[in-house]
């Protein structure tokens, strides 16, 4: 997949990969127990070719979330490792509704590709692959290097982890991004 990158210079950007996110009591059953692995294996990959990447930090205006600035939630987990080219806070789901701006960060760099993982799938990762899109990024979704929690859909019915996961493949692939594994985006 690497060789697919028609750039030579893609930005990995690594989504609220946030201690928080390991408090199940709060956010439920999650899918994919390999994705901080695929993370790290991202990271190292990126780092080892010299590629820029970006790390996005969930700053909850919550004060009683998880993701709260100040708590030890609002902590990156072990596997963000090294300091990115770029840190990106956001209160919201888009990463591109952050700061600094990263719109702007990837044009000044002259970056017109991403490559996109983290956490959740569903949310803040589907919604920053979408303006990704949006904004005429070439975009890749690394979906086993994500992951999401359980929901309960507004009548009343459970939707599975894995099922969020698979539509929201469905929904960005072709249309927003290209999705693919871990071993395909870091395949020389």
């Amino acid at each position: 997949m690497s060789r697919a990158f028609e750039s030579r210079k893609p930005a990995l950007i690594v989504i609220d990969v946030q201690r928080g996110f390991d408090d199940a009591e709060y956010w439920g059953e999650r899918d994919n127990p390999d994705c901080e692995q695929n993370i790290a294996t991202l990271i190292e990959h990126w780092r080892s070719k010299g590629w820029p990447f970006v790390f996005v930090r969930h700053d909850s205006a919550d004060p009683l979330s998880p993701l709260a600035p100040g708590g030890a939630g609002n902590e990156f987990q072990d596997v963000a490792t090294g300091a990115p080219d770029l840190l990106v806070r956001k209160t919201v789901n888009s990463a591109f509704y952050g700061t600094p701006d990263l719109d702007a960060w990837l044009r000044n760099q002259q970056i017109d590709e991403v490559v996109i993982c983290g956490i959740t799938t569903n949310h803040c990762c589907e919604t920053t692959a979408r303006m990704a899109g949006n904004l005429g990024y070439e975009t890749y979704f690394v979906i086993d290097a994500t992951h999401t929690f359980a929901r309960t859909a507004p009548d009343g019915s459970f939707v599975s982890a894995e099922d969020l996961s698979r539509v929201t493949a469905a929904n960005l692939h072709g249309e927003f991004a290209t999705v693919v594994t871990t071993n395909e985006a870091t395949a020389d």
